[in-house]
């Protein structure tokens, strides 16, 4: 009998000190590297999108890769590229941590709503508050030390 699996995560991280270093005019090329990352690891990306200063992904990840591996392995590849190109002058990294949030299938289209409509959702919430808002939605305990700056 085959092994069966549906593991979709929602991944959020931001760049360092959330300074506002993804510039929206190169931002598409960041997703297209992100993505083949992605591709490359056996995943399946179906959503990503973000602001100046975070990024969401929704995505497929292969039974056989570690989470904390896999986004390891796209901050560090895609910090590496973003350095090295002229797109993203002052970009200095992403930050330390990152929220990776299981969703279910059934729930598939909205957090694809959801990340395809971030430019609209900031008009409103800054990232602060939308990080809050997601790991409170999720369960999670907020260390405050990680938000003091």
């Amino acid at each position: 009998m085959p092994s069966y699996r549906q593991i979709l995560y929602h991944i959020v991280f931001s760049t360092k000190g959330s300074e506002k270093t993804l510039t929206a005019q190169s931002q598409e090329e960041i997703f297209k590297y992100i993505w083949g990352i992605i591709k490359n690891k056996n995943g399946f990306l179906y959503r990503i999108n973000g602001m100046e200063d975070h990024i969401h992904i929704l995505c497929d990840l292969h039974p056989s890769i570690a989470l904390a591996d896999f986004i390891r392995d796209i901050k560090t590849a895609s910090s590496i590229w973003m350095k090295k190109s002229d797109l993203f002058p002052d970009f200095e990294g992403w930050a330390d941590g990152y929220a990776a949030l299981t969703s279910g299938y059934r729930d598939k289209d909205v957090v694809i709503n959801y990340i395809k409509n971030q430019k609209e959702h900031h008009k409103k919430f800054s990232f602060e508050e939308e990080y809050r808002k997601l790991l409170k939605e999720h369960g999670v305990e907020v260390d405050e030390r990680f938000f003091l700056k």
